[in-house]
C-alpha cells in the first residue's frame, strides 16, 4: 500500500502526532526548525506539510513542494503561508479556526476578572509581604453590561460566560442580524451606543483596514467613564498611545491585554508598567486542551484531503478548477469584495445571476465565490470557497438565485445583486477571450474597469475639469494612475470612476478628494 507522506516543519502536540501514528495509510516525518534551503530540498518528497507560525510557506517552498497536495496550518492566521502561489499550483491551504475558542473566551474572561479586582498587582503585593488590603477594593462584574466588539465564535462564547456571571450583554457586528444575536440572549447595538453604555468592553473582531486603531482617542472618549477595556484579539485593534492616555487620566478604570501590535512588546511600550494594566503574553490559545484540539483537528483534515474524503476549513480554493472556471471565480470573489466595501450598511440579501451558456450552469460555484470574497471583508481568517455559504447563512444574510439583473450587452455574465435596509446595488462582470475579469456595470453606470488591485472609487458631478483636478492631486502626493475608467448615469449628472491606483493613499488624500466640491465621495478598495 502507498503511504501518504507528511512533513511536521512545526511544533504539533502529542496528540496529534500520536494519531498519525496510528494511520497506516500515513508516514510522518517530524523536523523541527528547517531552516529556508533546508526545506526547500526535502519539501518535494511529501503530500503534506503541517506547520504552524515558525515556519515560513513561501511561494518558494510552494514551488519546490512537487507533490504537495495540503499544507495544514495548526491555528488560525496563515500569514506564513502563501497562499496566492498555493492556490496557483493546486495546493489546498487549511487552518483550525474553532479549535481555539473556548481557550481565548476564558483568557478574554481570566482578564476581565484580573482587572476588575486588581488580582496581579495584589499577588505582587503580597508577594512582596504586604497586606494592603484596603488599596486593592475592585467591581463586581454581576449586574454590570459587557458590550463585545465581534459577535463570532469567540465572542459568542464570552457571551455565554459572562451571562453566568449575571452581566447584561450587548454587541457590535455590522454582519451579524438581530435573530442571531436575540438566539443568544444579546442586544445587538451600534458602535457608539456600545461604547457609552459598558462597564467593560472586550474586543473580539477580525483585525482589517477598517478594524485597525478601532479603539482610538475619539471612540475611548465616547466609552463610558470608568470602563474597563479587554484585549484578547489583535493588538492593533486599540491605538495603544491613547488607551495609555485614557488609563492615565482614569477615564478607563483598566485594561486586560493579552495582544499588543508588537510582539513581543518594546520596553518603551506606553501600556506596559502602567498600575492599572494587566498584561499576558499573548495566551489566548495557550491550554493544553486548546493545543490538543489544534493538532487533532489539523491532522484529521490533513489526512482526509489526502485520502480524497473532503476538505475542512481551507481558505483557498477547496475543488477542482479548470482553466475556464477560474478568472469567473476571480470575478465573482473581486465584486463580492467590492460589494462589502461599498455597501453602507449590513447586507442582509444577496442575489446571482449567471447568464450565457459558458457560464450558466456554474451559478452556484459563481455565487460561492461572490459570497467568499463579500465575508472576507471581516471574517479574513476563516471564510473559504467551501464555508462561504454556512457563514453567510450563520451572519443572517439570505442567498438567492436571479434572473435578469443585469443588462443583456454580453453572451457570458455574472451579476451579484446586495440589498441592504433602505437600499441595493448590483454589480456585473464579464470574463473577455483573454481570460480577463472586468466590471462592466454598477448599478446604471455603465463601464469597463479592472477589478484587481488599488482601487479608487469615486462618485462625482459630472462637468468638464474633475478628471483634471483629481489627477493632479494624487499626482501632487505621489499616487500614480495606472487606469481610470468612468460611467455615467446621464450627461450632466453624476459619474462613477474606477481609479486602478499602483500604490494606497494615505487617508489624508482621501480627505483632500472628498473636499474638491465635484467630489461626492471616494473610497480606497484593495482586491
Amino acid at each position: 500500500m502507498t503511504k501518504h507522506r507528511v512533513l511536521i516543519a512545526d511544533k504539533l502536540g502529542p496528540a496529534g502526532l500520536e494519531l498519525l501514528e496510528t494511520m497506516g495509510d500515513v508516514e510522518m516525518t517530524v523536523s523541527l526548525g528547517l531552516a529556508k534551503d533546508e526545506l526547500l530540498k526535502v519539501v518535494g518528497e511529501y503530500e503534506a506539510l503541517i506547520v504552524r507560525s515558525a515556519t515560513k510557506v513561501d511561494e518558494d517552498v510552494i514551488a519546490a513542494g512537487n507533490r504537495l497536495v495540503v499544507v495544514g496550518r495548526a491555528g488560525v492566521g496563515v500569514d506564513n503561508i502563501d497562499v496566492a502561489a498555493a492556490t496557483r499550483k493546486g495546493v489546498v491551504v487549511m487552518n483550525t479556526p474553532q479549535a481555539n475558542s473556548i481557550a481565548t473566551a476564558e483568557q478574554a474572561m481570566a482578564l476581565m476578572l484580573a482587572a476588575s479586582r486588581h488580582t496581579a498587582r495584589a499577588h505582587a503585593s503580597v508577594a512582596a509581604g504586604e497586606w494592603a488590603r484596603n488599596e486593592f477594593t475592585g467591581i463586581e462584574l454581576a449586574g454590570r453590561t459587557l458590550g463585545i466588539v465581534g459577535f463570532g465564535r469567540i465572542g459568542r462564547e464570552v457571551a455565554r460566560r459572562a451571562r453566568a456571571f449575571q452581566m447584561d450583554v450587548l454587541a457590535y457586528d455590522p454582519y451579524v442580524s438581530e435573530q442571531v444575536a436575540r438566539d443568544q440572549s444579546v442586544t445587538l447595538v451600534e458602535f457608539d451606543e456600545l461604547l457609552s453604555r459598558s462597564d467593560v468592553v472586550s474586543l473580539h473582531c477580525a483585525l482589517s483596514a477598517t478594524t485597525r486603531h478601532l479603539l482610538n482617542a475619539t471612540s475611548l472618549s465616547t466609552l463610558k467613564k470608568g470602563a474597563i477595556v479587554v484585549n484578547a484579539a489583535r493588538g492593533d485593534l486599540v491605538d495603544e498611545d491613547a488607551l495609555a492616555v485614557a488609563l492615565e487620566s482614569g477615564h478607563v478604570l483598566a485594561a486586560g491585554l493579552d495582544v499588543f501590535s508588537n510582539e513581543p512588546p518594546a520596553a518603551d511600550n506606553p501600556l506596559i508598567g502602567l498600575r492599572n494594566v494587566v498584561h499576558t503574553p499573548h495566551l489566548g490559545a495557550s491550554t493544553h486542551e486548546a493545543q490538543r484540539d489544534v493538532a487533532l483537528q489539523v491532522v484529521e483534515q490533513v489526512v482526509e484531503a489526502l485520502r480524497g474524503e473532503g476538505i475542512r476549513n481551507s481558505v483557498n480554493f477547496p475543488f477542482q478548477m479548470d482553466a475556464e472556471m477560474k478568472p469567473w471565480l476571480e470575478l465573482a470573489r473581486a465584486m463580492g469584495r467590492l460589494q462589502f466595501a461599498m455597501a453602507p450598511e449590513r447586507i442582509e440579501r444577496i442575489e446571482i445571476e449567471a447568464h450565457g451558456e459558458a457560464i450558466e450552469e456554474s451559478v452556484r460555484a459563481v455565487a460561492t465565490g461572490t459570497l467568499a470574497g463579500l465575508l472576507s471583508g471581516f471574517l479574513p481568517d476563516s471564510v473559504n470557497l467551501v464555508n462561504a455559504p454556512a457563514l453567510a447563512a450563520e451572519h443572517g444574510i439570505a442567498v438567492a438565485e436571479a434572473h435578469g439583473l443585469g443588462g443583456r450587452d454580453y453572451p457570458n455574465m455574472i451579476s451579484c445583486r446586495v440589498a441592504w435596509q433602505g437600499g441595493e446595488r448590483t454589480i456585473s462582470g464579464v470574463v473577455f477571450e483573454n481570460r480577463e475579469g472586468r466590471i462592466v456595470q454598477v448599478s446604471h453606470y455603465r463601464l469597463d474597469a479592472d477589478p484587481r488591485g488599488v482601487i479608487l472609487v469615486m462618485l462625482s458631478k459630472d462637468m468638464p475639469g474633475v478628471i483634471g483636478e483629481v489627477g493632479t492631486l494624487l499626482g501632487v502626493h505621489k499616487v500614480n494612475i495606472a487606469e481610470w475608467r468612468l460611467g455615467r448615469d446621464q450627461e450632466g449628472g453624476q459619474a462613477l470612476s474606477f481609479i486602478n491606483l499602483d500604490s494606497p493613499p494615505d487617508a489624508g488624500v482621501i480627505d483632500e478628494l472628498e473636499a474638491v466640491p465635484a467630489v461626492l465621495k471616494a473610497m480606497v478598495v484593495e482586491l
